[in-house]
């Protein structure tokens, strides 16, 4: 069985994350494959740390994209796929990779994937997640100064020089080619449930 591949986009903070993880408590973890984006962002341990730190890592370019449209062609073959690791305080990949099994639900989660042209075309169906700014940009403090070791100052540098920028020139359009849009994220009930009906319509 071919699986169905469900891109799940949004700005940063967005609640996505909330979404898939619904997802995958409604549908069973055993039927569903999990690929974030984020986690194909490119290693540049050439480079000193705090050069790392400066990239813009909110472009496009920031993400060997090519590379997830591989995996993801990989597992719709039915074969098993490495997907790499990447260390968010040292803005760089580790040596651990991360085996990832096909499954009749692959979803795929990240603020740029409806961005890009390859890999729409290889998603049965489109997500965006729309949150406003303000909680969006609360969340994302919250999230990197807890779990990426970011000081505050440093977080809110990043958001007004590259992120909000790139939102604006990249996420933001991407949300036209969308199938469903989830406003406030996995907290709408109405839509989530939509959307799991949908999943449980093809992998029936």
């Amino acid at each position: 069985m071919t699986p169905v591949i469900i891109g799940v986009a949004g700005g940063t903070g967005s609640g996505k994350t909330t979404v898939v993880r619904e997802i995958v408590r409604a549908v069973g973890s055993e039927h569903v494959a999990v690929i974030e984006h984020d986690s194909y962002y490119r290693d540049r341990a050439e480079l000193p740390l705090e050069d790392r730190a400066l990239l813009n890592y909110d472009h496009p370019d920031a993400l060997e994209t090519d590379l997830l449209v591989q995996h993801l062609e990989e597992l719709r073959a039915g074969r098993p796929v490495e997907v790499p690791s990447y260390d968010f305080s040292q803005h760089t990949r580790t040596d651990v990779t991360r085996t990832v099994h096909p499954a009749p639900v692959v979803l795929v989660d990240g603020i740029l994937i409806l961005a890009n042209e390859r890999l729409r075309e290889l998603m049965d169906v489109k997500v965006f997640v729309d949150t406003d700014s303000d909680l969006r940009l609360i969340r994302r403090l919250e999230r990197d100064m807890k779990e990426r070791g970011r000081t505050m100052d440093s977080v809110v540098e990043q958001y007004i020089s590259t992120v909000k920028p790139m939102h604006e020139e990249f996420v933001e359009p991407s949300k036209r080619f969308a199938d469903l849009m989830i406003p406030e994220g996995g907290y709408n009930r109405v839509a989530v449930d939509l959307l799991l009906a949908k999943i449980r319509s093809v992998v029936a």
